[in-house]
């Protein structure tokens, strides 16, 4: 007997099929899923490399161009305009008179606009037009008030303008007097205006690329009509040592081709000799006046001298060139090594990558009258003098007081700003020079940390110069040592003994800036020194100063928070913060009281902005010593902040013996915030 089937198998099977169907799908899927992923990958590494070729292909023409504007430099330099001293001359013209809001009269109050509210009786209607009346008359004389004042301010304003208006025109009059008075010096050829004239034309010049030297010691002889001078040339290394760069795709990286030695060192010799040319095109150029019959000029770089050691020039070229002789030449066609060496008859290293030097012909130390010109008509303002250019104005100060000097590079100095050799063969020897362009006194820690770089280097003798002075405690340290403190009066006295120039200060006054009111003025006296504080993290922090006697605060006023932004005696004080500091505090250590020998700094949360915050996010932090310029002077490292406390003593500057102030690392925390911190110190919390 047969046997109806139930379905099942039936149902069974097509389950299995739907399975399967969805199997195969998936398997498809991640097939397809795979190919993307590979067509991805591919496309990536095909953009990779195309990037990465690009790449590569942009650095070489990078270095094609460096090196074709160095082929060309003296045919774009002959391009420039000549100088001339009607250049120099400045309109007599200052910024327009600008009150700003105070321009703008006081608005008086409309009467039609003060309107009596109506009322339902007489008396009341009378109550509100006597009301009405009463407001419109205190207004009135409230804006006749306001407008008194804004006349007012609006006059003392223009009387400052007027003052500072005419101190422009009075400072613009003399530069151009001064002008005047050398163009006539030149043509008298007179030796300092001669000299003058000829260093402005050559720092005024557009013709040389940006980080090229622009260093000239310069001397006139009025009798033979000659101008001779020593001028930097630029280091090798303004040649690229890579040729080329090539991408290699098999092993995903930059194959640097380097610039053969033999092409690279007759590639920097065409420099050298198109700087020469370059040099001496400016100054017959710029000889209006007909007082150059001919010029010698001795090129050289700063370094080391290869067969002694010893630091200083090296001249690596020298010619003597007449303007009958150079006005044959056409300079956009010449070959700048031929041109020099045999139309002119000057003399060019052979190996100067090498710095092999060449014999230099009359030096500026041979005519006397020598001046190191700095591209102005007055003696620069050592204060405002950029740092690089003040070292090597030190360096030029030691060179000619008849020494060897050179400046080092400005990292890995070893603490070293000039490196000068002295010949004499008794007290000579090695003298390491630092340089401290401050305006307030140098701290006694920078005189011992000289000392500490004469040991360390086997120097003979230190000496440490600067355009301030220096306290009884660096003295005291210094005596007895081979070290030598050259303060800021001392060092003019010796640059214009030695035929250079520098000034402390000037009498430039700046614009005033637009405001609505008086304001008083925030800047601060030399003695005071600015404390930047910064950290990472976005906690807020207060900031404060407690001025102590031991572990103890003077009194709730030396106590200088946000409620109390200043000691009565004025030798601390808040300030607001410049970038990258989050908080800044002035102080003048020498104000300080006298029973006073701890001036101490902390940090508490903000407990009005982050009243559950506390200072697990106060890293890296640092204090920052600045002058009353904001020139950093140093640099002091505190401590982290650790989690559930929400003040921190940061550190304390302590009063030594001889008057010295040496920071000592703080560290110590308070859960209970700024509260518990101060009554540590003995201040009374209500």
């Amino acid at each position: 007997m047969s046997r109806r089937s139930t379905g099942f198998v039936g149902v069974w099977a097509e389950m299995q099929r739907q399975q399967q169907r969805q199997q195969d799908a998936e398997a498809r899927r991640r097939r397809q899923q795979e190919q993307q992923a590979r067509a991805y990958q591919r496309r990536a590494v095909q953009s990779h490399r195309e990037y990465r070729q690009a790449e590569a292909l942009r650095r070489t023409e990078e270095l094609d161009a460096q090196v074709a504007a160095l082929q060309g430099l003296l045919a774009s330099g002959c391009r420039a305009p000549a100088f001339r001293a009607a250049s120099l001359v400045r309109p007599e013209q200052v910024q327009p008179f600008a009150p700003g809001p105070l321009a703008q009269p006081v608005p008086m109050p409309d009467q039609n606009q003060y309107q009596a509210q109506s009322g339902w009786t007489a008396s009341r209607r009378t109550q509100a037009q006597a009301e009405a009346r009463a407001r419109f008359e205190q207004d009135w004389h409230a804006a006749q008030a306001a407008e008194a004042r804004r006349q007012q301010q609006l006059a003392a304003y223009q009387r400052e303008y007027q003052q500072w208006a005419d101190a422009q025109l009075a400072e613009v009059r003399q530069h151009n007097a001064g002008v005047v008075a050398t163009t006539d010096g030149v043509r008298r050829r007179d030796p300092f205006s001669v000299v003058e004239y000829f260093s402005a034309a050559l720092y005024a010049s557009t013709a040389w690329p940006q980080d090229f030297p622009r260093q000239v010691t310069a001397a006139y002889d009025p009798a033979a009509g000659q101008l001779v001078l020593d001028w930097e040339l630029p280091a090798c290394a303004v040649v690229p040592e890579i040729k080329a760069v090539r991408y290699l795709t098999t092993a995903d990286q930059d194959k640097e081709t380097p610039r053969p030695v033999g092409q690279r060192r007759a590639l920097y010799r065409e420099v050298l000799a198109q700087c020469v040319l370059l040099v001496l095109h400016e100054l017959f150029a710029a000889d209006e006046l007909g007082a150059l019959e001919s010029v010698a000029l001795n090129g050289f770089v700063d370094g080391h001298d290869p067969t002694t050691g010893r630091p200083g020039h090296i001249f690596l070229a020298t010619v003597m060139a007449s303007r009958s002789a150079f006005a044959e030449l056409h300079l956009a066609q010449v070959d700048a090594v031929s041109c020099l060496a045999d139309a002119l008859r000057g003399q060019l290293s052979a190996r100067p990558d090498q710095l092999t030097p060449v014999r230099p012909g009359r030096r500026p130390q041979e005519v006397g009258n020598r001046v190191v010109a700095h591209g102005d008509d007055e003696d620069p303002d050592l204060f405002a003098m950029d740092p690089i250019a003040f070292e090597n104005l030190v360096a030029d100060l030691f060179r000619a007081m008849g020494m060897q000097a050179v400046t080092t590079q400005r990292s890995n100095d070893g603490g070293v700003d000039v490196d000068a050799l002295d010949p004499a063969p008794i007290r000579g020897g090695k003298i390491v020079v630092q340089v401290k362009r401050y305006r307030n006194t140098v701290p006694p820690t920078a005189v011992r940390d000289l000392y500490g770089t004469v040991q360390d280097t086997g120097a003979n003798k230190g000496v440490l110069v600067t355009t301030s002075g220096f306290g009884p405690g660096s003295h005291t340290f210094a005596n007895g040592k081979p070290l030598e403190l050259v303060p800021g009066t001392e060092l003019v006295d010796l640059l214009h003994r030695h035929g250079l120039r520098g000034r402390l200060g000037g009498s430039g006054r700046q614009v005033p800036a637009q405001r609505t009111s008086s304001a008083p003025d925030t800047r601060l006296p030399d003695d005071y020194n600015v404390l930047g504080m910064s950290w990472t993290g976005g906690v807020a922090l207060d900031v404060c100063a407690l001025v102590c006697r031991g572990s103890r605060v003077l009194s709730d006023d030396h106590f200088v928070f946000f409620n109390n932004p200043g000691t009565p005696d004025g030798a601390v004080r808040a300030l607001p913060a410049t970038a990258p500091d989050k908080a800044a505090i002035c102080v003048s250590f020498d104000a300080l009281p006298a029973e006073a020998d701890r001036f101490v700094l902390v940090a508490a949360v903000d407990p009005d902005v982050e009243p559950h915050a506390d200072l697990s996010g106060f890293t890296d932090a640092s204090i920052r010593l600045l002058d009353p310029g904001l020139a950093e002077l140093g640099r002091l490292e505190v401590s982290d902040g650790r989690p559930h406390e929400t003040a921190l003593v940061l550190g304390s500057f302590r009063r030594r013996a001889n008057g010295d102030w040496d920071f000592v690392l703080g560290g110590k925390g308070y859960p209970g915030g700024l509260e518990e911190l101060v009554r540590d110190f003995g201040i009374e919390v209500e």
